[in-house]
């Protein structure tokens, strides 16, 4: 996973990039088909605003938040992004789930067609 770190009218500090790597590297553990990440930190009239940009295998998503420290926007961004991946990879799941049970019922029609067929 590549995470791209920006900054927008701040500069990225070697503790806050290490800061925010170590959050969204987190998000491995629910995802493991995370391509790329784009997080732009920026402040805007004394307020710290965070957004990502999470690129996986046929979908992107996109979280925003802001406070007034850094590193709690990071946080907030963090538990946002990893809501999102964490439903994504549900919908995987239960999809997935879904097709063996059709694939099994479409076998079992062809066995009682050729039974018939007998």
């Amino acid at each position: 996973m590549q995470i791209q770190i920006t900054g927008r009218h701040l500069e990225i500090t070697p503790s806050l990039k290490r800061y925010v790597e170590d959050k969204l590297s987190k998000l491995n553990n629910h995802f493991d088909n995370i391509i790329a990440v784009r997080v732009i930190l920026s402040v805007e009239k004394g307020k710290q605003m965070a957004e990502a940009v999470i690129n996986v295998p046929g979908n992107e998503f996109v979280a925003k938040s802001d406070s007034q420290d850094m590193y709690a926007t990071v946080d907030m961004l963090q538990d946002k992004l990893d809501a999102q991946v964490r439903k994504h990879k549900q919908k995987l799941k239960e999809h997935r789930a879904e097709r063996p049970e059709a694939e099994a019922l479409i076998e079992s029609n062809e066995a009682v067609d050729v039974d018939e067929e007998r």
